[in-house]
């Protein structure tokens, strides 16, 4: 249906890790990023600049942008970087980002847990965050969190997400996240909201991040593409969830995206098989099995028709 390419932003690395206590040594993350790039991912985030005493996890981004730097990017390979206020995106000048993550929620509850600002305060901040990123050359996404539904609040008015959208696109950020922090999204949201926010503006470059807390992740993603989106954030293995959202469940497993949309024509340039390997790593790792379904059977063995 789409003739577009589609664009898969690898973010396990970052949302997939940030929930987990097990800290993952940087040498392991480092050779993860080195598989994913050669499985054929071209966009990847791979930490967030945020306070470590909060996401032990990420306590290593810097270090690990320094070192991704030395080594050399590999061509087409985009590294990203998730920053939530101006001391983040500081670190993430000094140490080299090139593509900058940043959002707003929509829902107040989940902005002063996520971040400890309104919404409005938020808003404000990463608008100026946003352009000044762009100023100085780097690429930029913004993102509406909590777009489709809050585990806090519950329903979140469109009209809310348009606004936030209009607000980023008046400030010339016109590359933009849908991202269904709490995983309240299902097909039929996602068509009407998709709809609604393409309409504001044809200059819209717009991406779509599921949860699959609901289990509706890869039909709310099939229905995004079928509405017009060729950009979507995922975790290999399913990995990952907001810590800060009521019930923390795992993204839609980049394994599983690539091949629902390969059975569906839209012809995703990844190795699955390098990405499950990927994924079996880390299971063994954290000793448990993930969620994803791929990696443990294998994509259909006959062309799609």
């Amino acid at each position: 249906m789409q003739s577009q390419r589609i664009v898969i932003h690898e973010v396990g690395l970052r949302d997939g890790l940030q929930i987990e206590e097990q800290a993952v040594p940087t040498e392991r993350k480092l050779e993860w990023v080195a598989r994913l790039a050669r499985a054929g991912l071209r966009m990847i985030q791979v930490g967030s600049f945020v306070n470590p005493q909060r996401v032990a996890q990420m306590a290593d981004t810097d270090e690990l942008f320094r070192r991704l730097a030395a080594a050399g990017r590999p061509p087409g390979v985009v590294y990203s970087g998730l920053v939530l206020n101006e001391r983040g995106l500081e670190r993430g000048f000094a140490c080299g980002v090139d593509y900058f993550c940043m959002g707003v929620s929509a829902s107040e509850t989940h902005s002063r847990k996520n971040t400890g600002m309104s919404v409005a305060e938020a808003a404000g901040r990463i608008v100026a965050m946003g352009q000044a990123a762009a100023a100085a050359g780097r690429g930029v996404q913004v993102s509406v969190q909590s777009a489709f539904g809050c585990g806090y609040e519950g329903a979140v008015p469109p009209g809310r997400v348009l606004e936030l959208v209009r607000r980023f696109v008046d400030a010339g950020l016109t590359t933009v996240s849908l991202a269904d922090t709490a995983g309240h999204a299902d097909p039929a949201r996602v068509d009407a909201l998709v709809g609604a926010v393409r309409a504001l503006d044809e200059r819209l470059k717009l991406t779509c991040h599921f949860h699959d807390t609901y289990g509706m992740g890869l039909a709310n993603a099939y229905a995004a593409w079928r509405a017009g989106v060729t950009s979507f954030e995922s975790a290999f293995g399913g990995l990952g969830g907001c810590p800060f959202t009521a019930i923390a469940a795992g993204n839609v497993c980049t394994e599983d995206l690539v091949h629902l949309l390969n059975r569906v024509g839209a012809g995703v340039d990844v190795d699955i098989a390098a990405v499950s390997g990927v994924t079996n790593d880390a299971a063994a790792f954290f000793g448990r099995a993930l969620p994803g379904v791929i990696h443990r059977t294998g994509p259909i063995p006959y062309p799609a028709a």
